[in-house]
């Protein structure tokens, strides 16, 4: 990467000014977590640590102003993200990674921009971003995480669709909206492991 703020040191003095504490301190543990996947997964370690910084670079945006910035700057939003503006941090994140910290790895930034819902057939920088910030150590409430922390470093399809799958039950449990983009990418991950499954046992 010749990106001019692809120094990890440099982002983390910008991120530290324009994130509030707990959001700088779980910014710093993805980044460090995802690292450590990519370790374990023999991925680009530098590029997984600059991915897991600027993962939530938009999230502490005021959600009118991820709008409003949206709309500026012509990022498409969808009527599910319109009814839940705080999910375009995702999106904004993903444009910001580009203009403002110059960061030109199509991988990087597609890492942040899928790293809420995921996406089908992700990449396997995509999955250590999306399954590190689910894992990663200031996370305490999240159902079932002593178990996915120890799948994140056995077979991380497994723990991806663990997560998917938890995270769907809980939204129901609250009654919340889900985003369409969670179940396919929950329903493609059961397909695919399903898959390997029966061609396992076949």
């Amino acid at each position: 990467m010749n990106d001019k703020l692809n120094n990890s040191k440099k982002i983390r003095k910008v991120l530290e000014k324009s994130q509030d504490e707990k959001r700088y301190e779980h910014t710093l543990g993805v980044a460090y977590t995802a690292a450590s996947l990519a370790m374990r997964y023999e991925a680009d370690v530098k590029k997984a640590e600059i991915a897991g910084l600027l993962h939530d670079c938009a999230k502490c945006i005021d959600n009118e102003k991820k709008l409003s910035m949206c709309q500026k700057y012509n990022i498409n939003v969808n009527e599910f993200e319109r009814r839940n503006p705080f999910l375009l941090h995702a999106k904004l994140g993903s444009f910001l990674a580009m203009k403002k910290f110059n960061i030109t790895d199509k991988d990087i930034i597609n890492a942040i921009l899928n790293h809420t819902t995921g996406r089908p057939e992700m990449s396997l920088l995509e999955k250590i971003i999306y399954v590190a910030d689910y894992i990663e150590p200031n996370r305490m409430q999240a159902p079932n995480l002593r178990e996915i922390r120890r799948l994140a470093f056995l077979d991380l399809d497994q723990a991806v669709i663990k997560i998917l799958g938890d995270t769907l039950q809980y939204l129901d449990t609250v009654n919340s909206d889900i985003d369409p983009m969670t179940k396919k990418t929950y329903d493609y991950y059961n397909r695919l492991l399903n898959n390997q499954t029966e061609q396992e046992h076949s």
